[in-house]
């Protein structure tokens, strides 16, 4: 399977426009006036992302011409740090609403727009700069952002395990054609968790010198930290711990959403056979490809994984989800819904 052809008509196409890929930036934008204005304007990003989302994924289709991807990366590095900036701003627009509100439905509300939104603002930002050089300042920065949403050891997961797995039985991130999302969440995420710990194992680093146990233990300090300074009187504290762990837990669930409807049903006979782009679902849903860096263009990420987001290349014969990720989230909520919409593009259904 090739990527994009490039014929003489496609030849005379220019990249999009980089600007596309501002829209990303609504989410969060959203989420943090949400938090500010407290009340009904917390649910601005539940409802932006799991109302309006599908259907801006539906209505504004798929290109029907893949444009070349562009050379210069540029406004691209500098997007990957507005979102990471942004998304600090969104963290501490939240931990402020959580002090001042309490325990009410609205800090549940605020929770679930922080944590959807930090999905990409910090997940898919950590998971294109987690590919950058180790200890370079894009690398530090995606560690920040994960340690955020108390998911730090998914980058040596990713890099180490996923990628050299993906699509066989040993990479706890690929779904298997039998498997719900249900069942997938319980249990890709203490395997991933596991998988990271051995592999820092592996390099000798054991006990509490294994960085996956140590990010860990860290989440548990700070937490508990929080916990016990609201039972000492200092009743903010309470409201922002439970806040924190309930918007970690949801930006967790839609990564390993994601991570499901990627490589769903695709399996190789064994890692040492080669990774193919018929070993990951693509999509070129716009709404999808411009909000989430690229994502959907997993074929290829897989295949060069130090490529930049903004380099990456369709595959025309690789399988194609019915619609972009937005819009598949709430049929992949209903395995039997989900198996019905793929069916006829899943081998074995």
């Amino acid at each position: 399977m090739n990527p994009l052809h490039m014929d003489t008509a496609t030849d005379q196409l220019t990249p999009e426009p980089w600007g596309f890929h501002l829209l990303g930036l609504i989410s969060p934008t959203l989420v943090i006036a949400g938090n500010i204005m407290g009340g009904f304007y917390t649910l601005l990003g539940v409802i932006f992302i799991w109302v309006i989302g599908p259907i801006l994924d539906i209505i504004m289709g798929k290109s029907k011409v893949a444009r070349p991807p562009r050379d210069s990366g540029k406004p691209f590095i500098l997007l990957l740090w507005a979102h990471g900036i942004v998304h600090f701003i969104m963290m501490g627009t939240f931990f402020w609403f959580a002090a001042n509100e309490g325990y009410t439905p609205y800090l549940i509300a605020a929770a679930l727009s922080t944590g959807l939104a930090a999905a990409a603002s910090a997940i898919v930002t950590a998971h294109e700069l987690g590919h950058q050089k180790h200890g370079s300042p894009g690398w530090r920065l995606a560690r920040m952002l994960l340690y955020s949403i108390n998911y730090p050891h998914f980058t040596t997961e990713h890099n180490y395990n996923h990628h050299k797995n993906v699509a066989t039985d040993d990479d706890p991130a690929s779904a298997r054609l039998d498997e719900g999302l249900w069942v997938f969440w319980a249990r890709t995420i203490p395997g991933q968790f596991m998988s990271s710990v051995r592999i820092h194992e592996k390099k000798g680093r054991t006990g509490l010198s294994n960085p996956s146990y140590r990010g860990l233990i860290i989440q548990i300090i700070l937490i508990s930290a929080l916990l016990t300074l609201n039972y000492a009187g200092q009743e903010w504290a309470g409201p922002m711990a439970l806040g924190w762990i309930i918007l970690s837990a949801i930006a967790i669930l839609t990564l390993e959403y994601v991570n499901y409807i990627r490589h769903w049903g695709l399996r190789r006979e064994s890692s040492d056979k080669r990774f193919q782009s018929g070993h990951a679902w693509n999509t070129e849903a716009r709404w999808s490809r411009w909000s989430l860096l690229e994502l959907t263009r997993h074929s290829d990420h897989h295949l060069h994984g130090s490529v930049p987001f903004w380099k990456l290349r369709p595959y025309p014969d690789a399988p194609t989800l019915p619609s972009g990720y937005y819009a598949c989230w709430w049929p992949c909520l209903v395995p039997p819904i989900w198996r019905r919409m793929m069916s006829g593009r899943a081998p074995g259904i």
